[in-house]
């Protein structure tokens, strides 16, 4: 009889519906909400209009897609900066051909 444990989800409890940070339905809502401003005070009479007026809402629900192995777009995007402008120093730890020769 095989019985594992799997461990709960601790981030859950602090996830609105599970999936979204508050940043993120705060960055979603600004995004609509300024869309619909442009809708409204613009009136796009063509398609290429109402792509534009639609664009903040395109890019801020873009960013907050949930991705596998990461939380959304915007964490991916916030890590592959921190990653790349931060200084890396690695310790070696393990063997050298040299050390091998010199015994």
């Amino acid at each position: 009889m095989n019985l594992y444990i799997i461990p709960a989800n601790p981030k859950s409890g602090k996830l609105i519906f599970n999936i979204f940070r508050p940043f993120d339905l705060i960055l979603a809502s600004s995004g609509l909400v300024v869309s619909v401003l442009i809708i409204l005070i613009a009136a796009p009479k063509t398609l290429q209009g109402l792509v534009i007026a639609l664009a903040p809402l395109l890019i801020c629900a873009f960013l907050v897609i949930p991705i596998p192995n990461y939380h959304n777009v915007l964490v991916v995007i916030q890590e592959t900066i921190r990653f790349f402008s931060n200084r890396r120093n690695y310790k070696w730890e393990g063997w050298s051909v040299k050390e091998d020769e010199s015994e």
